[in-house]
């Protein structure tokens, strides 16, 4: 009988090892799991930081260029009246 229960007992610690190693394991996974999500975490938040500042980039840009057009039109039109006053020099005076 002492046999039979000593076979048992071995067949449970080792059982029991095998468990523990597998909870070992699953450790480590969950660890290095945890690490590559902080990395994720941190490129998507340095993603977001770079999005915004080509938005603002972009924002910038689309106002310079309404200034430079209003601009052109300015100097279109005073180059449309250089050339008429050219054009008739009499009509000017």
């Amino acid at each position: 009988m002492e046999r039979g229960v000593s076979t048992e007992s071995s067949s449970l610690e080792s059982l029991v090892q095998e468990i523990g190693e597998a909870v070992l394991a699953t450790t480590e996974t969950v660890e290095q799991l945890t690490g590559h999500m902080d990395t994720l975490a941190k490129q998507v938040q340095q993603q977001g930081y770079q999005i915004f500042a080509l938005s603002d980039t972009v924002q910038t840009l689309a106002e310079n260029q309404d200034a430079t057009l209003e601009r052109l039109a300015q100097l279109t039109d005073t180059l449309q009246r250089l050339v008429a006053a050219i054009e008739d020099p009499e009509g000017s005076a």
